[in-house]
């Protein structure tokens, strides 16, 4: 059975909201109206569930501890103010869930056996949000250089000729360098592009720089 604590600031509400959601099947620990309240009861039954009303004062900062101290209690938000910033918070304080202000209490349970089972809830409004702030993050990600972007002008010079077949000493002869000179280029080249053979350096720039094909 799913054992849960219940967090929220009027007392009434949450021994409410304990009572309908023992009459479905869910073993309620105990019901708390403040921060230090819910970290006892947390510490000393080790719930699966924690539903904390984030309404309650401190009800952040009771959800980052908890998730930190305690990362087998799923902790799910309720009655969240779905403003982004919130939601993100919540977010990336390891919240479990959400659950709507306007949810039955069949709803609750439902969505607390979920979270004990590691499945995330939340309504299309909150999905909405971090979807919109993971693309937000993915736009302002500085782009990965291609391969050979990290080349120097003679490395990249010296590529192109291993592209055209030429030998470390061909190489050497045409630019009027060392032979060991080449080959510390080229182990440079390697290195940066990450492969272990030179015919595989060549060919992962010439893909790198290819045009897509058109209809």
């Amino acid at each position: 059975m799913c054992r849960i604590v219940i967090a929220a600031e009027v007392g009434v509400y949450a021994e409410g909201l304990g009572l309908g959601l023992a009459n479905h099947e869910l073993d309620v620990a105990g019901t708390a109206t403040d921060a230090v309240e819910t970290m006892r009861l947390v510490r000393e039954h080790g719930p699966d569930v924690l539903l904390i009303d984030m309404g309650m004062p401190a009800g952040l900062s009771v959800l980052r501890v908890i998730t930190a101290e305690h990362p087998t209690v799923r902790v799910l938000a309720l009655a969240i103010e779905e403003t982004e910033d919130m939601v993100i918070a919540c977010a990336e304080a390891g919240v479990a869930g959400f659950v709507p202000r306007d949810a039955r209490v069949a709803e609750v349970a439902s969505i607390a056996r979920d979270a004990a089972l590691g499945r995330a809830e939340c309504s299309p409004r909150i999905a909405a949000r971090l979807l919109h702030r993971v693309a937000v993050l993915a736009a302002s990600r500085p782009e990965e250089p291609a391969p050979g972007d990290a080349l120097t002008r003679r490395e990249a010079e010296i590529l192109s000729l291993i592209d055209d077949g030429r030998s470390n000493k061909q190489i050497a002869l045409e630019l009027c360098i060392e032979v060991a000179t080449v080959k510390n280029h080229v182990h440079n080249i390697l290195s940066k592009l990450q492969v272990s053979r030179r015919s595989e350096a060549a060919a992962r720039v010439r893909s790198s720089r290819a045009e897509p094909l058109r209809a």
